[in-house]
């Protein structure tokens, strides 16, 4: 017998992954991925901008997560953040 989850249900990543925003300033921009569906990712926006620090979370499909990936919007930093 095979047990579904409902699809609205998140399921927590192992080692957060962090992605940096392309930016035309000097601005430092992420996102982190807090949780996962089969469709979309639960994620954090962190903008940094003269010492201010501003967050906001919301979901994203996977979809429009992997063209932000292919065209280089995002880009993986490369060690998992603890």
């Amino acid at each position: 017998m095979k047990i579904l989850k409902p699809k609205n249900e998140f399921s927590d990543i192992q080692g957060m992954k962090r992605y940096i925003i392309k930016t035309t300033t000097n601005k430092s921009e992420y996102i982190d991925i807090l949780k996962e569906t089969d469709d979309e990712y639960f994620v954090r926006f962190t903008r940094e901008n003269d010492g201010s620090i501003k967050t906001t979370e919301e979901t994203i499909t996977r979809h429009l997560f992997n063209i932000c990936v292919q065209t280089g919007y995002l880009n993986p930093v490369d060690a998992a953040v603890a």
